[in-house]
């Protein structure tokens, strides 16, 4: 059986101040030519199929015109709601379109429920794991306390019970939306972390054949059988040296996984370069990046008039501009988004606590900060399902 994996589509969302709606249906159309060209059995989608619970409606039109294009073409199509979006919004009329072949996976108690598809060698289950905020489903899986691995693996096993009822020889494959461990983030995805934990084990997900992973964007291969297949378009500059693709995946009669990566078509390349304003706009070696979109950061130790205005007259798709200015030795590092880049809640809150009294909190104070900063994220949870 063919498979075509996919995630993160974020439809409705912008790159900066870039519009990517075009770059989208632009995306599914070679999404559709594909599923046609390479004569694919399914389509899976690991979730974030949108950027946000309550999206625009030009996304949701073009989600609609994707549906509309997958079941023409006849290609059944599984897909799981992810963190970004509203698993109820995203789940509704779910039973009719899944007699259209298009199979939404959105409430986690059906994440034992398998899309049952046949091909020469017999069935081939398809478990959708819809994104699970341990908060909110944990009682639902008997979970005694809330973390990611204890939610996934609960959710495992109720997997793994419902596999070992069908016929010998069935395969089976799992769609889930999760920070897996050996995975790469890059700056555009929202963090999950709870209780001071964003990953979990790959080993999480032992006894499937395949699992299409959604979530981060970057395409990786964290086993043969274990893949991100990454967002199809750049949703920040962090993605600069990614390879935009999807993942062509043959399952074999046994289960064995082959897999091929399929390019995606990306309207402009990304570039980050660095160096003074003066330098950036005579480095002949930049010449390959005046067409592309532009993260210039300036080392100029005073501020240059009109940095903006001057890049994009060699640059003109600048897009961000970040002031870095070198220094000599031994001189103290003054800006405060320096100081933080690359340091989640908790590390700030502790590092606030340590400044404010002079000594850090200790761990009955971390776990303190950590259940506050999980009820917050379970009240947003909460809230985006409500609105």
């Amino acid at each position: 059986m063919r498979l075509l994996h996919t995630s993160d589509w974020h439809l409705g969302r912008a790159f900066h101040r870039v519009n990517m709606l075009g770059a989208q249906a632009e995306f599914i159309g070679h999404l559709v030519t594909t599923a046609r060209e390479r004569e694919v059995d399914a389509v899976l989608v690991s979730g974030d199929v949108y950027d946000r619970a309550v999206p625009p409606l030009a996304a949701v039109e073009l989600f609609d015109d994707a549906l509309h294009r997958l079941a023409d073409l006849g290609v059944p199509t599984v897909m799981i709601s992810g963190n970004h979006d509203s698993a109820r919004r995203l789940g509704v009329g779910a039973g009719l379109m899944g007699r259209a072949g298009i199979h939404l996976r959105t409430d986690p108690a059906t994440s034992a429920a398998p899309v049952v598809l046949t091909d020469d060698f017999g069935d081939v289950a398809f478990y959708g794991l819809p994104y699970l905020e341990p908060a909110l489903v944990k009682d639902g899986f008997g979970v005694e306390k809330a973390g990611h691995e204890a939610v996934l693996a609960a959710a495992m096993r109720q997997v793994r019970a419902d596999l070992a009822t069908r016929a010998p020889g069935t395969r089976s494959v799992v769609l889930a939306h999760a920070f897996v461990t050996g995975g790469q983030p890059s700056d555009s995805e929202r963090d999950i972390t709870v209780g001071g934990v964003a990953a979990v084990p790959a080993g999480v997900f032992d006894g499937v054949d395949y699992v299409a992973l959604g979530h981060l964007h970057g395409c990786q291969t964290l086993s043969e059988r274990v893949r991100y297949s990454g967002s199809p378009l750049p949703y920040s500059f962090s993605e600069a040296g990614h390879r935009k693709s999807m993942w062509l995946v043959d399952l074999d009669a046994a289960g064995a996984v082959t897999a091929e990566r399929i390019d995606c078509p990306v309207p402009r390349p990304l570039a980050r370069i660095r160096g003074t304003l003066e330098d950036l706009l005579a480095d002949p070696a930049l010449r390959g990046h005046e067409d592309s979109w532009i993260e210039a950061t300036l080392t100029d130790a005073v501020r240059p008039a009109d940095p903006m205005a001057r890049l994009s007259e060699r640059f003109p798709h600048t897009l961000s501009l970040v002031f870095d200015p070198e220094r000599t030795p031994g001189e103290p590092a003054v800006s405060y988004a320096r100081r933080l880049a690359g340091r989640g809640d908790q590390e700030i809150a502790e590092d606030f606590v340590a400044h404010v009294r002079g000594t850090g909190p200790d761990p009955d104070e971390q776990a303190v900060l950590r259940d506050a900063f999980d009820a917050v994220r379970a009240d947003e949870a909460v809230r985006e399902v409500a609105r």
